[in-house]
């Protein structure tokens, strides 16, 4: 069972109580200026490290009147609709911004808009717009968003130079220049590859690719729009840096095989010349940062623009949640900029302790964002690595939502199953996005029936 398809079939059993209308009947009966006491149930909060246990540290400083219970398992899209249909129902539910407009769209959760106003908070300015727009449906917000980890190019210099290509081909606006790059870096041993021009992450990064191209994913009411032609340009470019490579199935195989968090990953083995990664990857580079010798470029739309997606988790209240004002209260306090000062101080200890390289906290609030790398992100003695950090920071006010849709997890997937589909020469282009749209729809209308 597909995640929408799940969220369908359990909050039927939901909707049939409460007859529509319950997210937004709920927040109008709650006074979000009550002071916050009690006791407050919160789920999702798996695996907390230093900046999710600093900034509930701080929020239970000023929050001290208020108990926290946390369920620090996983979120799950199929529990989250059972445990609301047995009443066992959270205040705070953490999750993937894709998930929050189908729940909105079903009345599980409850708009906050006036929770923002309570505290004085004004959305488009705490965070970046298309963060917000991530979790806006018909006029009202529905979560408090948290990070947005931008997508950008890292280029092995190392293989660039060995090749003789510039750091100025790795261009995904000039697709020319790009397959020239990408031939000549690229090696391979029996028609099986063993260096890659440019791993492009096709399905990890789907929606880059088809918004950067022009596409369009999503309607403005939330309708899967995913045989609209613009998006065939996105696929068309995956499907020449794939050919240029041995072809989609052998690129696959290839990437999965990647010792990607590991010591002999892609760029100590030079096994790529570029890689589309989001923000966190350089992390995960920095105890090699004496073994390889790297750059990075923004991602260009087709008109050569930096460009990125926005993605991330949020924080909702379920309707039917006990203790709402008090919930609203603690995830505006994890997610204010003293919060995230908090938390770009136990990441700075934690650095230091071990010695890494600092990339910055991309919180989803451009203050608290620069505040951090002003704080606790210094110079770490390697230029290409400190290039790569300043990138990261240059692009990610070039943003673009996903979209907001009842349906978006669904639309996800199927936009993953069309890419798939037509690189490996099962369908074409259209056939693929056609086939797509239809499979979305059919989440979109189930979910948006009631």
């Amino acid at each position: 069972m597909t995640g929408i398809a799940a969220v369908a079939a359990a909050s039927a059993v939901v909707l049939t109580g409460c007859g529509g209308g319950g997210g937004g009947d709920a927040a109008a009966d709650v006074d979000f200026t009550a002071e916050p006491t009690g006791t407050l149930s919160a789920w999702g909060f798996e695996n907390a490290d230093d900046v999710g246990t600093s900034r509930m540290d701080h929020a239970a400083e000023q929050l001290s009147d208020l108990e926290i219970d946390l369920d620090a398992t996983a979120f799950d899209a199929q529990k989250f609709t059972t445990r609301l249909a047995s009443g066992d129902v959270p205040d705070v539910v953490q999750m993937d911004r894709r998930y929050v407009t189908t729940y909105a769209a079903q009345d599980l959760v409850i708009p906050l808009d006036e929770c923002f106003e309570a505290h004085d908070v004004s959305p488009r300015d705490q965070w970046y717009p298309f963060v917000v727009e991530d979790v806006t449906y018909e006029d009202a917000i529905w979560a408090v968003p948290q990070f947005y980890q931008p997508p950008a190019i890292m280029v092995n210099k190392t293989v660039l130079d060995e090749a003789g290509v510039s750091v100025e081909e790795i261009d995904t606006s000039n697709p020319d220049a790009l397959i020239g790059a990408i031939e000549k870096m690229y090696q391979a041993s029996g028609g099986v590859p063993t260096r890659l021009g440019f791993d492009p992450q096709t399905t990890g990064q789907s929606g880059l690719w088809i918004l950067g191209m022009g596409g369009q994913l999503i309607d403005e009411e939330g309708a899967p729009t995913l045989d609209d032609p613009s998006n065939v340009a996105g696929i068309e470019l995956l499907q020449q840096i794939s050919d240029a490579q041995g072809g989609y199935a052998a690129v696959k195989s290839f990437t999965d095989s990647f010792d990607t968090f590991g010591e002999n990953n892609q760029f100590v083995a030079n096994q790529v010349g570029a890689q589309v990664n989001a923000q966190w990857y350089p992390n995960v580079l920095s105890p090699y940062v004496d073994q390889i010798d790297i750059e990075a470029v923004p991602f260009r739309d087709s008109d050569g623009e930096p460009f990125s997606v926005a993605s991330g988790s949020a924080f909702v209240i379920p309707a039917g949640a006990e203790n709402p004002a008090a919930a609203c209260a603690w995830m505006i306090n994890l997610t204010s900029d003293d919060a995230w000062m908090a938390a770009g101080e136990a990441r700075g200890a934690t650095r230091a302790a071990d010695g890494g390289i600092n990339t910055g906290l991309f919180t989803g609030s451009p203050a608290a964002d620069e505040a951090v790398r002003e704080g606790w992100v210094a110079e770490s003695g390697n230029v290409g690595f400190d290039q790569v950090i300043s990138t990261y920071y240059d692009v990610v006010e070039y943003g673009e939502s996903f979209g907001s849709s009842p349906a978006g997890q669904e639309i996800q997937n199927e936009l993953n199953n069309a890419i798939t589909a037509a690189l490996l020469g099962d369908k074409t282009p259209e056939e693929a996005l056609a086939d797509a749209q239809a499979a979305a729809m059919r989440a979109y209308e189930n979910v948006t029936a009631g």
